[in-house]
């Protein structure tokens, strides 16, 4: 018997480990079932679900060119179309584009409270402060609210790693020796 793809076979558990349970099927041919395939819902461990001996019905799902077989368990399964392959204790996943309320408008400037630590793009409570008519802020001014701009930033970067450098350079030398000179 020929093993393809998407066919459903018996077979009997021969083998259980960490990662999944090995099911000879006919012929002395055996697969492995991974340990996502076997059920529906999480499998924290596969003797959970399995034993060996156990006939199983399973779905051949891949055969590699190295002759090794990927086979199912969940798969072989019936579900009717549309169906969801397990309950969910999560909502379904809503939109999430401009103007879609939740937590999408703090990307799009709609919410005015400020909070959630989102991106706020646009007129709401914080955020950037409003650009004047040229499109970029003037060079090196301050924000309405005290808010440091990014040249500020830049600027206090630069002189932090500065320092930083001199200071390591200023121990580095004196641990060198030779009365303090330094070597070229």
């Amino acid at each position: 018997m020929a093993i393809e793809v998407g066919t459903k076979l018996e077979g009997k558990v021969t083998g259980i480990t960490h990662f999944g349970a090995f099911v000879d099927l006919s012929g002395g041919v055996t697969g492995l079932v991974h340990i996502s395939e076997i059920a529906d819902n999480y499998v924290k461990d596969v003797n959970d679900h399995l034993k060996i001996g156990d006939m199983v019905t399973v779905k051949v799902i891949n055969v590699d060119k190295d002759g090794k077989i990927g086979l199912s368990i969940k798969q072989t399964v019936d579900r009717p179309a549309g169906s969801s392959p397990a309950p969910s204790s999560r909502p379904p996943r809503q939109d999430r584009g401009p103007g879609s309320g939740g937590s999408g408008e703090r990307y799009s400037g709609g919410g005015s409270s400020g909070g959630g630590g989102g991106f706020n793009r646009g007129g709401g409570g914080g955020g950037r402060p409003p650009r004047p008519a040229g499109g970029k802020p003037a060079f090196g001014s301050k924000p309405a609210f005290g808010k440091p701009t990014f040249d500020d930033k830049v600027t206090r970067f630069l002189k932090d790693s500065e320092e930083r450098i001199s200071s390591i350079k200023k121990n580095t030398e004196s641990k060198r020796g030779g009365r303090g000179a330094k070597r070229s």
